[in-house]
């Protein structure tokens, strides 16, 4: 069953603060090339608010996020902004393994006095606690993601990946390596993409 998102409910305080971000990733983007021209052209719909979506999926409980394949800060840095306000307990890790993008992701650090583990690596390469989510939005396939994963769950621990019009797909040939419950969301940014809610991974 295909469930829709909630509405997304910021503070004034937290949309402002996006905004500044939003200049930020396009005044870099001439010269670090952080996120496509094509996108760069309605990158909040298509990257921030994409990315804010997954707020609705971060509750209380939740004190360790870690976001694979962070990039420009799609959706991990957005989730560190918008969390400081409503989540204040909950610490996010970014990880990504293109320097020049951990030099942005740690300009925006520093700007907005988050406090966030920044890791230019591989996430394979990591050796770090289990984590309570795990985000992450165009970066491989769902079985890469839960290869990556595994060692980084326990057995609550909520998969958030966004996935565009394959989705369906990737479900099924993931789902021959692994077992897994999963609940598709509508994206509120996309009609063919979904968000990916999976939990209780274990290899077949």
């Amino acid at each position: 069953m295909i469930k829709q998102t909630e509405k997304i409910d910021v503070s004034r305080e937290t949309y402002s603060k996006l905004e500044i971000f939003q200049n930020m990733v396009l005044e870099w983007n001439n010269k670090f090339n952080l996120i496509s021209k094509s996108s760069a052209e309605d990158i909040w719909n298509r990257h921030i608010l994409d990315s804010l979506q997954l707020l609705n999926f971060i509750d209380d409980q939740s004190e360790k996020l870690y976001d694979f394949g962070s990039g420009a800060g799609f959706p991990g840095m957005v989730l560190a902004i918008a969390t400081k306000e409503k989540f204040p307990n909950l610490k996010i890790s970014l990880i990504e393994s293109i320097h020049k993008k951990t030099i942005f992701l740690n300009e925006v650090k520093t700007k907005f006095k988050i406090d966030v583990d920044i890791y230019n690596e591989r996430v394979e390469n990591l050796r770090i606690p289990k984590a309570d989510i795990i985000t992450s939005r165009a970066m491989a396939s769902l079985e890469k993601l839960l290869n990556y994963a595994h060692t980084l769950c326990k057995k609550e621990t909520k998969l958030l990946f966004l996935k565009g019009k394959t989705w369906e797909e990737e479900i099924k040939v993931a789902q021959l390596k692994w077992k897994f419950d999963c609940e598709a969301f509508e994206s509120i940014t996309d009609k063919n993409g979904r968000i990916l809610l999976i939990k209780n991974i274990r290899r077949k």
